[in-house]
């Protein structure tokens, strides 16, 4: 007995101490998500696993970047102060930036050729995004310059980008993001065209045009060099709500090559999200359109966009996606003698009565738009 007595005294000593530094502050410094410095062989016991979340549209008319204007600067972050937390508690965050930021030097300028000043990238670094694709109809619309200044901007801030690039050096690198987890994602981005405006001779790195067979080339690299692949089209109509013939033939190429998410841009409305299975038996997750995020749409629809998010497991050499998830967002904000004060991205269920009568209504209807071919899309926060 005397024996058992320092034998649970001793295995209670151990315990207190284990607990303690379990509890200890820079434990919990280490273990925040985007800086995770846990070691593989501590972990070895741990299925790797990261969060990816994706947005849309990210316009920026002039009379959002007037209301941005605080008198001395283009401040953007109030407008996403409400949804910064759900962005950046992922691991990766990717955003389509669908007006080109070449900055105040060149004219800034809304519809229909649009040029964005460089602090609307600062604003989406501030609320976590790691990814812009940058391939879509308005790339072009300040020419090369716009497209040099943008990511010049992007390289001088640290934000990763795809789908236009320097030269054709940066277009052939691959853009991968590596994460703590060991769990690598190569994004590639391509557009159905760019309103008919000429691209410069000899310079097709400008943007990626949806062009077959250079997407499965640089998806076969694409895969080679990562564990995951995520592809964004810039496709479809604008305000159709469902994905045409066209978006449903290009996305199951997409899965037929390995591609492991397609995330679809261009309708500035929500279309549904679905599973394609690939010629080798793959799973692939597409989101036809994740609407607009942030813009000067009036419309009701156009006002309504949201956060895709999904985890990537990775088992062996394998990695696939699991647990899709979409939380609604709502651009909210005050109009007074054609002008927009006080514009916010908003958590849709936060909508004010002022702006959304029938909210419950909306968000019923969203759910079911959104989910109608995942029955098992999780649903809000």
């Amino acid at each position: 007995m005397r024996y058992l007595r320092y034998f649970i005294i001793i295995f209670f000593i151990l315990t207190l101490t284990s607990c303690a530094a379990f509890l200890g502050n820079d434990t919990a410094e280490q273990h925040s998500p985007k800086y995770t410095s846990i070691t593989v062989k501590e972990t070895d016991w741990i299925t790797p696993e990261i969060t990816v979340s994706a947005i849309g549209d990210i316009l920026i008319h002039d009379r959002i970047y007037n209301d941005a204007w605080n008198g001395y600067t283009y401040d953007f972050k109030p407008m996403l102060a409400e949804v910064a937390d759900d962005l950046s508690e992922s691991d990766i965050t990717v955003a389509n930036q669908e007006t080109i930021m070449g900055g105040e030097d060149i004219g800034l300028s809304g519809y229909p050729n649009f040029n964005s000043p460089f602090e609307i990238g600062d604003a989406l670094q501030d609320a976590g995004v790691d990814m812009i694709t940058m391939a879509n109809n308005h790339t072009l619309d300040k020419g090369e310059e716009g497209i040099q200044n943008a990511i010049a901007y992007y390289k001088k801030i640290g934000m990763s980008y795809t789908g236009s690039f320097q030269n054709a050096d940066d277009q052939s690198d691959i853009s991968v993001l590596e994460t703590d987890q060991g769990i690598s994602v190569a994004f590639l981005s391509y557009t159905y065209g760019v309103n008919g405006m000429p691209i410069p001779d000899g310079k097709p790195y400008l943007v990626n045009l949806i062009d077959r067979q250079q997407i499965k080339k640089e998806v076969e690299k694409a895969n080679k060099l990562a564990d995951a692949t995520i592809v964004s089209f810039h496709f479809g109509k604008e305000e159709e709500r469902m994905p045409n013939q066209d978006q449903k033939d290009l996305a199951q190429y997409a899965a037929d090559l390995g591609v492991d998410v397609v995330i679809g841009n261009h309708p500035h409305v929500l279309q549904p999200a679905e599973w394609l299975e690939g010629k080798d038996g793959n799973e692939t997750l597409v989101a036809y359109s994740l609407g607009n995020f942030l813009s000067g749409q009036y419309q009701f629809y156009n006002r309504i966009g949201g956060i895709l998010e999904f985890k990537l497991v990775k088992e062996g050499d394998d990695v696939h996606v699991e647990e899709p998830a979409f939380q609604p967002t709502f651009v909210e904000f005050e109009e007074n003698d054609g002008t927009m004060k006080n514009v916010q991205v908003i958590p849709l269920e936060q909508a004010s009565a002022e702006q959304m009568e029938n909210r419950n209504d909306v968000m019923a209807e969203m759910q079911e738009h959104m989910s109608q071919w995942i029955p098992e899309l999780e649903w809000g926060e």
